[in-house]
């Protein structure tokens, strides 16, 4: 026979059960990277990589900026540095040479290279085209914009093309969001685009020119769409609205 003080708790129970909303959750999405580095005929810790010698300058003046025995705090530079040199992605050879001028475990910089999505660990296109889909964008149209590449390139999202030329990614915020929908192309962030202005970029880009970077809307950076509405006018000169006694 159950107790009455242990019924009533099964009934309270039961009663907060019934009135209690099913929670809906968004799905979610799962990255496809490949966080255990697997060796490939282009990614091996045989292929050999050095710094070229002008790089090797530019390495000597960063880490002059670090002080004595703080020196393995450059590794996100150094990773940086050598990813650009290597066409925009990161072997894992020269993760170990840049362990080795930092004398640091090799194992460190895997974790720098692994966390960190500015590292591209496996090979991409010539054009890196990674467009932004978190909230601002998407309620702007990022979606259009990323269809319409994959239609224009014919790719889908972290494919890159047969020719070498385009690799696309759908990425999380960039940063650009009052200029929603943005997408970045290397180091250029294009911005406030529609469908067309993804097709004339991508077509300028296969023309080997360079389009240019920025808004696409005709503003200037980030100003309001409709004009300012602040600082309309010359700034005061000094003692604006101070007392004359004073």
């Amino acid at each position: 026979m159950i107790p009455a003080n242990l019924f009533s708790r099964f009934q309270l129970i039961q009663n907060i059960g019934s009135q209690l909303r099913l929670i809906a959750t968004s799905r979610v999405q799962l990255s496809e990277s490949l966080y255990v580095h697997r060796d490939t005929v282009e990614n091996n810790p045989d292929v050999p990589f050095e710094f070229s010698e002008d790089n090797k300058k530019r390495i000597a003046a960063i880490m002059k900026i670090y002080p004595e025995g703080h020196e393995r705090a450059a590794v996100i530079p150094l990773l940086d540095l050598a990813q650009r040199q290597h066409g925009g992605w990161l072997p894992i050879s020269a993760m170990h040479k840049v362990a080795e001028i930092l004398d640091m475990p090799k194992m460190r910089v895997y974790e720098v290279a692994t966390f960190y999505t500015m590292f591209n660990r496996n090979p991409i296109g010539k054009n890196f085209i990674q467009v932004c889909t978190t909230t601002p964008c998407w309620l702007r149209g990022s979606e259009d914009i990323m269809n319409c590449l994959k239609k224009k390139l014919g790719i889908n999202n972290g494919e890159t093309t047969k020719d070498g030329m385009f690799s696309l990614l759908e990425v999380e915020c960039l940063g650009a969001c009052i200029n929603a929908p943005m997408m970045q192309i290397n180091d250029n962030y294009y911005e406030d685009l529609t469908v067309k202005d993804t097709e004339e970029i991508i077509d300028d880009l296969r023309a080997g020119k360079e389009p240019k970077a920025g808004p696409r809307s005709g503003r200037y950076a980030c100003e309001p769409l409709t004009g300012l509405t602040t600082l309309t006018t010359p700034p005061t000169g000094p003692g604006f609205k101070v007392r004359s006694d004073l």
